[in-house]
C-alpha cells in the first residue's frame, strides 16, 4: 500500500477552475444535465464526470467549514461558509435531484452490476425519494445555523490560577491529585456553560422546530423517522436502538459501576463525585504524553509506523500537505473531527489537544478515519467512498485499540503505559452510558418535537439518570447536570449522528479481538474491509472484516466480558 495519495484527475473541470458563484459552476451542471447518453460507455463517462463535479463541490463545502471551525471569530470566513450554503448549496440540491433522476430513468443504468452499484443506486433512489424543493432553504437555513453552536463554544473560558484557558485546557485540571482544584475547576467549567444555557436552548429550539418541517415536508411522521432514511440506516431500526439502551444498562452499567466502586477505594473518598472520575490518588502524578500539538503528531505518527507503515506514512503525507490543527485555543470551535477532501484525497484532522490522554486517543481516533479516507479514496467514483458512518466508527474505535500495543512512544515509564492501557479500556466501556443517554434523548425529542424547555429538562434527567451509576454521587449538582446535554455537538451539529458510535464499538472490539489473536489477520481485515469505502451494505462492511452485525443483547454481554477480562489481564 502506498499513502501517495493522488488527487482526482480533472477531464471535465479545467484544471484551474475555482467555486465563487452560482453563475460560474451552473455550465457544469447544465452540461451534464443536457448531455445525451446513447450508449452504456457514455453512460459510465458521464458518471465519471458527475464523480468529478461531485469531489470539486464537497471539497469546497469542506474547507470553507474547516476555515472557519478553526477561527470561529474570523467573520470573513463565517461569511464564505454561509455564501455557500445560503447561495450555491440550494442551487446544487436542485440539479443533483435532476442528475439522480437522469441517471435511474436511463435504460443502460440496469447494466451497471455489482455490489458496488447495487450501494451507490440504493442511495440514490433514496435521495430522490426524500427530495423535497421546500425544504432546499430549509435545509440551507440549518447547515448555517448549527455551525453556531461553535461560536458560541469557541468564547467559552475560565480563568484558573490567574490564567486564562479554553474549557478543553482547563479540564487537565479534573486529573490533578488535588480534589479542593478539582472541583474548583469542575464548578468553573459548568458555570461558565450555565452563562450560555439559554442562548443554547434558543439554538435548539430553532434546529428543533427546522427539522420537523423538513420531516413534515418529506411525508414523515417524524424527523426521527425522516433522519432514519437519510442517514440510509437500511440494516437497522429504531426498535433495535432501544434493544441496545436496555442492553447497555442491563450488561455495561453494571460494569461501568464496578470500574467506579474501584476508583472510589483507589482515591480513598467517602463519595464519589464527578470531578473524581479521571482524578489519580495523591502521590500519582497526571499522565502528560505530549507539550505541544508538534509533539503529539510526531508521536503519533512513530506509533502509526510501528503498526503499520503504511499507516504513519499517510500521517506523514497529511503533515507535509498541512492538514493538521491540533492544539486548543480561544476561538477554535470545540469537538476534534478529520474531514475528508473528496478531491485531494488527504483529509484533514481537527481538534482541540490540552497534553491529555484523552488527546492522544482522540488522535489515533481521528488517525483512524484518516487511514480510511486514503484506503477508499482510490475508488471509482466519489459516491463510492460514502461509506455508512457506523464503519467509518469502526476505523476510529478499532485504531484507538489497535495502537494500544505502541503507545510506548508516549509513555517511557511501564507503569505510565500500564495506567494509560487501563484508563483507554475503562473508556471503551464507561463511554457505552452517554451514547445510550444521547440517543434515546434524541429519540424522545424528535418523538416530541413540540415540547417545553422544563418537558425537556424533565425527561433529559430521566434518562440521565437511567444510565448514571450508582457509584457516583452527583447529589446538588442539579444545575450542571440539567444542561449537559448542551455540551454534546452532535445533537446541535450531526442529529441522530450517536448511535453509530456504540454499534462501531462493538466492531472494534470485536477486531480487537482478532488483533489479540493474530494481528497481522486483524489488519488485513480492518485495511481490506475500509478499502470497500461504501461499496458494500453495512453487515457486509462488517463482514468483510470478519465481523457479525449483531446489536443483541447476547452478543453485547459477550464482549463486554472479553474487555472486563482484558481489563482486569492488563
Amino acid at each position: 500500500m502506498n499513502a501517495d495519495i493522488k488527487p482526482v484527475p480533472r477531464h471535465f473541470l479545467p484544471a484551474d477552475f475555482v467555486i465563487t458563484d452560482w453563475p460560474a459552476l451552473e455550465p457544469f451542471f447544465t452540461e451534464l444535465l443536457k448531455r445525451d447518453i446513447a450508449s452504456f460507455e457514455q453512460l459510465e463517462q458521464w458518471l465519471q464526470d458527475v464523480s468529478e463535479l461531485e469531489a470539486a463541490v464537497s471539497e469546497d463545502a469542506c474547507w470553507r467549514q474547516i476555515k472557519m471551525t478553526c477561527d470561529t471569530e474570523n467573520q470573513q470566513l463565517a461569511e464564505s461558509f454561509n455564501y455557500f450554503m445560503l447561495e450555491i448549496q440550494p442551487k446544487i440540491q436542485a440539479c443533483s435531484d435532476l442528475l439522480n433522476r437522469k441517471l435511474v430513468d436511463c435504460p443502460f443504468t440496469e447494466n451497471l452490476e455489482g455490489p458496488a452499484y447495487f450501494t451507490y443506486l440504493r442511495n440514490v433512489k433514496k435521495n430522490i425519494d426524500l427530495f423535497r424543493e421546500e425544504n432546499i432553504p430549509l435545509q440551507s437555513e440549518l447547515a448555517v445555523e448549527a455551525q453556531q453552536f461553535g461560536v458560541i463554544n469557541g468564547k467559552m473560558s475560565v480563568e484558573v490560577n490567574g490564567k486564562e484557558y479554553t474549557l478543553q485546557q482547563a479540564a487537565r485540571f479534573l486529573e490533578d491529585p488535588d480534589r479542593t482544584l478539582r472541583e474548583f475547576v469542575y464548578r468553573k467549567i459548568w458555570d461558565r456553560r450555565l452563562q450560555d444555557k439559554e442562548a443554547l436552548n434558543k439554538l435548539y429550539d430553532s434546529l428543533l422546530h427546522k427539522r420537523n418541517q423538513v420531516a413534515l415536508n418529506a411525508g414523515f411522521d417524524n424527523y426521527r423517522d425522516y433522519r432514519f432514511a437519510e442517514l440510509g440506516r437500511f440494516d437497522y431500526t429504531k426498535e433495535d436502538c432501544v434493544q441496545f439502551h436496555e442492553a447497555v444498562k442491563q450488561y455495561v452499567l453494571p460494569i461501568v459501576d464496578s470500574i467506579y466502586k474501584k476508583k472510589k477505594a483507589r482515591l480513598g473518598v467517602d463519595s464519589f463525585r464527578p470531578w473524581d472520575v479521571d482524578a489519580e490518588p495523591v502521590g500519582t502524578a497526571p499522565l502528560k504524553p505530549f507539550q505541544t500539538g508538534s509533539e503529539l503528531l510526531q508521536k503519533t505518527t512513530d506509533c502509526f509506523n510501528r503498526l503499520n507503515p503504511f499507516f504513519g506514512n499517510c500521517l506523514q503525507k497529511m503533515d507535509e500537505l498541512k492538514r493538521f490543527d491540533l492544539e486548543s485555543r480561544k476561538g477554535k470551535a470545540p469537538g476534534g473531527y478529520n474531514c475528508p477532501l473528496a478531491e485531494t484525497g488527504a483529509p484533514f484532522i481537527f481538534m482541540n489537544a490540552a497534553g491529555t490522554l484523552n488527546d492522544v486517543i482522540t488522535m489515533v481516533h481521528e488517525g483512524g478515519h484518516a487511514i480510511h479516507s486514503f484506503l477508499s479514496h482510490p475508488l471509482k467514483l466519489t459516491g463510492f467512498k460514502d461509506y455508512p458512518t457506523e464503519f467509518a466508527e469502526v476505523a476510529s474505535m478499532s485504531m484507538e485499540l489497535f495502537s494500544m500495543n505502541e503507545w510506548g512512544v508516549f509513555f517511557e515509564k511501564e507503569e505510565e503505559l500500564k495506567r494509560a492501557r487501563e484508563l483507554q479500556l475503562e473508556r471503551v466501556i464507561t463511554v457505552f452510558p452517554w451514547i445510550a443517554t444521547i440517543d434515546k434523548f434524541q429519540q424522545w425529542i424528535y418523538e416530541n418535537p413540540v415540547h417545553t424547555h422544563e418537558e425537556r429538562l424533565k425527561n433529559w434527567t430521566r434518562i440521565l439518570n437511567e444510565f448514571t451509576p450508582e457509584t457516583l454521587d452527583v447529589s446538588d449538582l442539579e444545575a450542571y447536570r440539567n444542561y449537559s446535554w448542551q455540551r454534546q455537538l452532535h445533537l446541535f451539529e450531526v442529529p441522530f449522528y450517536y448511535i453509530e458510535y456504540g454499534i462501531a464499538q462493538l466492531g472494534a472490539i470485536g477486531l480487537w479481538q482478532q488483533f489479540q489473536q493474530n494481528k497481522e489477520q486483524a489488519l488485513s481485515n480492518y485495511t481490506n474491509a475500509l478499502s470497500l469505502g461504501g461499496t458494500r451494505p453495512l453487515p457486509q462492511l462488517f463482514e468483510a472484516a470478519g465481523l457479525k452485525f449483531d446489536l443483541s443483547p447476547a452478543h453485547i454481554k459477550g464482549l463486554m466480558e472479553f474487555v472486563k477480562a482484558e481489563m482486569e489481564r492488563v
